[in-house]
Parts: structure tokens; C-alpha cells; sequence
């Protein structure tokens, strides 16, 4: 995965130059941490294909922002089981978008539709309990609120230098897991993370947006 801020923001935010081996680490293991406590990746991802637990009227996608434009469009297949038939559904056919969330329709008696769920032999309105979807999510321009929290922990790991998830003495290499990076930070620093992070999702237009 891309680093979420560079060298630069980091050299401005400590006003001061930065050595790039020890910048870039910092910024990636940052970059990892912001990764894993906001469950995104940020950066823009095309074409991904999940597959994803049905058996609800609602499926929500797991990554935001949802691209969709002329070139990014997202396609869903019902997968069966044991070899069972796989249904791939269309858009405003048999199934809606709103943001982040693809809906079937309430199943009324009196305007039976696709999109109330095909075939007709489980509760209507639902999706099939397994269903494959491709879809594009993410910035191709990571918004300012997610680069100043990434510079927040790569500002707190140049200062403790301890805290960076791999270093090298000699010919000595050891690198840790984000849970222990996640253990060498304070936990205030990490309840602030998730609390702007939360915050960033709340955005206007970050569950959904259109290329230019």
C-alpha cells in the first residue's frame, strides 16, 4: 500500500529536514496504524473484488469512498452453493445503491420484481447468503484530515525512535507487528486516532464518490 503522507508534510510538520530512510519508515508504519484502527485503506483501489455475507436486505460495502463513474461501475454476482447456479444482478434491475449500502426492494405482494430477490424459492427482498462484488474505493488524493493524523503518529515515532516498527543495527534486522507498534504508543494517542478517524467517516461524500 501507498505511504498516506510523504517526507515533505513531514519535513513541514517538524520543521525540520528528515532523514528519508527514517521518514519513510515512520510514515509507513504510520500509515499502517491509521490503516488498521480506521478498518480502511484510503488509498484508491480499482476494480477489488470481495465476496461478502448476505442473507439481509442491505449489503454494505467494507471499503469508502465507492467510486463510481463512467469507467468504474461496480458488478454483483449471487454465488450458490454446492455448485448452485450464480446470479449476476444489474443494477436499478435488481438491486439499488445508495452511498455505500446496495439494497433489494421490500418485498410487496402486489409489485413483485427482481428486485425482491431471484428466484423466488427464499424471503424475498434479501440477498443469497454469499455474494461476489467488484467495485473501485478510495482517494486518489488522500484528504488533508487523514494526512495530518498519519503525520500526528509519524511525528510521535520520529521522537521515540523505539517506537518504529522495524530497525536495523549492524546487520541486525527486526521489524514488529502493528500490534506491537500499536503497544509502544500512548494509549491516548491511540484513543485521539480513532476518535478523528471515526470523525473522517462522517465526512460529507466519504461513503460515495465520482471521479473527475
Amino acid at each position: 500500500m501507498d505511504l498516506l503522507a510523504d517526507i515533505d508534510q513531514l519535513s513541514s510538520r517538524l520543521q525540520n529536514t528528515v532523514d528519508p530512510t527514517v521518514g519513510t519508515q515512520a510514515l509507513m508504519d504510520a500509515s499502517g496504524l491509521v490503516r488498521e484502527l480506521g478498518r480502511q485503506t484510503y488509498s484508491f483501489v480499482e476494480d477489488e473484488t470481495v465476496v461478502l455475507a448476505g442473507g439481509d436486505r442491505v449489503l454494505r460495502l467494507p471499503q469508502r469512498p465507492v467510486v463510481v463513474d463512467d469507467t468504474h461501475t461496480i458488478t454483483c454476482v449471487e454465488l450458490g452453493d454446492f455448485g448452485a447456479l450464480t446470479v449476476p444482478l444489474v443494477e436499478h434491475r435488481d438491486w439499488e445503491r445508495n452511498g455505500d449500502e446496495l439494497t433489494r426492494a421490500y418485498p410487496y405482494y402486489w409489485a413483485r420484481s427482481r428486485l425482491m430477490g431471484w428466484p423466488y424459492n427464499r424471503p424475498q427482498g434479501t440477498w443469497m447468503p454469499r455474494v461476489e462484488v467488484t467495485y473501485s474505493h478510495g482517494y486518489q488524493v488522500i484528504p488533508p484530515d487523514i494526512v495530518a493524523i498519519v503525520l500526528d503518529v509519524a511525528q510521535a515515532l520520529i521522537t521515540n525512535p523505539d517506537s518504529l516498527r522495524s530497525k536495523t543495527v549492524g546487520g541486525y534486522s527486526e521489524t514488529f507487528d502493528v500490534e506491537h507498534l500499536r503497544s509502544r504508543l500512548t494509549a491516548d494517542l491511540i484513543d485521539n486516532i480513532r476518535y478523528k478517524l471515526a470523525g473522517t467517516g462522517r465526512r460529507r461524500g466519504a461513503f460515495s464518490v465520482r471521479m473527475q
